[in-house]
């Protein structure tokens, strides 16, 4: 084991997946304890972040989630402190967060990925609705968990949800052309695409609440693909990774039509690691149990950063 000093897990926050957060930081900060390190809980919500100096921390295991926490902010001021850190950096955290541009990069690359257009409050939405067809997605453009997430039927539902994701979460309002198929996720770790889950929701909704708190929810792993079309998309999910600038360990997520065409559909460069997460399920259909996957991923703070 190394010796990684004193290690501050970074949970809780100021966003909207404050919650889920304190669930993932909780889970980190057990198992790191149980591998004895000298591991502690730290809330920058209710911190400064220079007592992470003060107090002597040798580097930070991120389990933050959302704005403030895997945008970018956090790794900045980490970076300003010297303080090592999880995940992707500065540069990284911030496209993945953002699905409009990490959508014009994987574009710009032949990476699929759905149709998009970003909304306005003076839209025409039957015209958005004859563009990208319907149904459709409408979200927030830098949140997570599918938080104000909505799937549009009809044309006339279209302001609400415009609505719900330009003003309750005081983002830009993102509409894309709903993929029909089978959800798939690949989690990454360092230079490697751990095997796909394949997530079977109630009724096709893998909302906040299946998510997070539901039983019903399932999950395959093995996924049901054959090797050659889940080495292919773990090939594919792999670059789009490293496109955006992510780095150290993460999640791909992707729809599937039934004719085999793949769509991703976001970056997520600070996963959740609760009970019901996906990385950790993949890392454990690779030999790699909950302690070691933390271990591991707080291992990556040791080597040079390649972002």
């Amino acid at each position: 084991m190394p010796d990684f000093g004193r290690v501050a897990v970074l949970m809780g926050g100021a966003s909207s997946e404050r919650e889920v957060s304190l669930m993932s930081g909780n889970g980190v900060l057990a198992a790191l304890r149980n591998r004895g390190i000298d591991a502690h809980a730290f809330d920058p919500s209710e911190r400064d972040l220079a007592d992470l100096r003060r107090e002597g921390f040798a580097r930070c295991f991120i389990a933050l989630h959302g704005r403030g926490g895997e945008d970018g902010t956090v790794q900045g001021a980490l970076e300003v402190l010297g303080l090592p850190y999880t995940g992707s950096g500065v540069m990284g955290s911030a496209i993945g967060m953002d699905k409009w541009r990490t959508k014009m990069i994987w574009l710009s690359a032949g990476i699929p990925t759905p149709r998009y257009r970003i909304l306005e409050a003076s839209d025409d939405w039957s015209a958005v609705a004859d563009d990208l067809g319907l149904p459709l997605i409408v979200k927030p453009a830098r949140e997570g968990s599918t938080l104000g997430l909505t799937r549009v039927a009809r044309v006339d539902q279209l302001p609400a949800a415009y609505r719900l994701a330009a003003d309750r979460y005081r983002d830009l309002a993102l509409a894309e052309e709903f993929i029909a198929g089978a959800e798939y996720t690949a989690g990454i770790l360092g230079d490697t695409a751990l095997p796909l889950i394949r997530i079977d929701a109630p009724a096709g909704n893998y909302d906040y609440q299946n998510k997070y708190f539901s039983d019903d929810t399932r999950y395959l792993c093995p996924c049901g693909l054959n090797a050659a079309q889940e080495a292919e998309l773990q090939a594919v999910s792999l670059k789009a990774f490293r496109l955006v600038g992510a780095s150290g360990w993460g999640r791909i997520d992707i729809m599937l039509r039934a004719d085999g065409s793949p769509f991703l559909l976001e970056v997520n460069t600070s996963p959740g690691m609760t009970g019901h997460s996906l990385v950790p399920m993949a890392a454990r259909a690779a030999g790699i149990s909950y302690e070691d996957l933390c271990v591991r991923i707080l291992a990556m703070t040791m080597e040079p950063r390649g972002d």
